[in-house]
């Protein structure tokens, strides 16, 4: 028996050795192929090397899919900053825009609206928001680290950091060509008023309206003021006659269990059916553990705009026309899915990848590959893409989301 069992293992090897070597041999000469003697910006090489040198499994002209927060001008003032990654930096988002912002503590985001919903997201710190609803109610509320709000389309809010270090959140809007600098101000559309008129319609002298024509020329926008009282202090004081919304505008999602969980990761789902205020956007908060995989998989009903937390990971997205591409991604940097197109996302680093997946919806949709060949006819299967029929019932059944690392 064992005679024949090393004949079995002779054959198979030199079974597969013409196979092994083929691969090696163009392994090899695609190293030769694509070594480059010039110029070339190491930091980003590094940072990307799927890019640099991609996969042999990509084709074609896709096109491109990354960009970062990290390299977006930053509008810095007194109180904080912005930054913005909008279909302008970055073509393909048509649908989604990001921006990230960091107030001070005290620190004010002007009282404004625009004409985009706003979704977001805290990653660190403490911040107070507030609004009013349709029926002119007030809504005023603390928030925290993984804690979302939503704004509906002209809602006007503000944001202001608390103690002691101020907030750091991303926010997401649905339109693509959304800029932060073309916002309804509170102090544009006051002092750019007849002051005869503003003074009539808030029933007040003109004399005493003389501060509002001081601002500076372009708005106050981001602006340094002591930190706020008491929650329940600012709740009071800005209820009124009508009270306070029955809206919740704010999430607690630091505070809601996984919707899937395995040993490899977790995924956090929210839309409209348990944040019933976030009416047209939905998200996928992803953690993906070292060697864990965001199983290949696609989206019905929305393009998919991500934001990157933390880790490092790496993506591969297959256009229609036999085309794929595959790009790194690091925190800040943000990426872009098409709707309908496959891919995947895989943590290639040696701490947790966390990072958003954002939909200009309601609802959150997706299908997977796995589901896709699980359930269909083997026989359809095995014809497709020639694996057998042991291969096919290893095969996950469902979707895991996130595949064992």
């Amino acid at each position: 028996m064992t005679k024949n069992r090393e004949k079995t293992n002779r054959r198979n090897f030199l079974a597969a050795a013409p196979a092994t070597l083929t691969a090696v041999a163009i392994a090899s000469a695609q190293d030769r192929s694509a070594s480059d003697i010039g110029p070339e910006n190491k930091l980003m090489k590094d940072a990307s090397p799927n890019v640099f040198q991609p996969p042999p499994t990509d084709h074609g002209e896709a096109p491109g899919f990354w960009n970062s927060f990290s390299v977006a001008h930053r509008r810095i003032q007194d109180g904080g900053w912005s930054r913005q990654v909008t279909v302008e930096e970055f073509p393909i988002s048509k649908d989604i825009a990001g921006v990230n912002m960091r107030l001070t503590a005290g620190g004010i985001r002007e009282l404004h609206w625009h004409a985009a919903a706003e979704w977001a997201l805290m990653l660190s710190g403490k911040a107070r928001i507030t609004a009013i609803d349709n029926d002119g109610r007030t809504f005023v509320q603390d928030v925290g680290p993984d804690d979302l709000w939503f704004f509906p389309t002209g809602t006007p809010h503000s944001i202001q950091g608390l103690a002691p270090d101020g907030a750091e959140f991303v926010l997401v809007f649905d339109d693509g060509k959304f800029s932060e600098g073309n916002t309804t101000l509170l102090s544009d559309w006051t002092r750019h008023t007849p002051p005869e008129v503003l003074a009539k319609n808030w029933g007040v002298k003109e004399t005493a309206l003389e501060p509002v024509y001081h601002v500076p020329p372009n708005g106050r926008y981001i602006f340094q003021a002591p930190v706020p009282g008491p929650l329940e202090q600012d709740q009071h004081a800005a209820s009124g006659p009508a009270g306070l919304s029955p809206v919740a505008f704010h999430f607690a999602m630091s505070k809601m269990a996984p919707t899937k969980r395995s040993k490899s990761g977790e995924v956090r789902v929210v839309d409209a059916r348990n944040f019933p205020a976030s009416a047209g956007i939905a998200a996928a908060h992803v953690i993906v553990k070292p060697g864990g995989l965001r199983e290949l998989h696609w989206h019905q009903n929305a393009d998919e705009w991500q934001y990157y937390i933390q880790g490092k990971g790496r993506m591969t997205v297959f256009f229609n026309g036999s085309k794929a591409r595959t790009a790194d991604f690091n925190a800040g940097d943000v990426g872009y899915v098409p709707r309908t197109l496959g891919h995947y996302v895989e943590n290639t680093g040696d701490t947790d990848l966390i990072f958003l997946e954002m939909f200009k919806s309601d609802r959150f949709q997706e299908l997977s590959l796995s589901e896709w060949v699980t359930h269909t006819p083997p026989e359809l299967i095995t014809q497709h893409v020639g694996i057998g029929k042991d291969v096919l019932d290893a095969i996950p059944k469902g979707r895991p989301e996130i595949v064992p690392a």
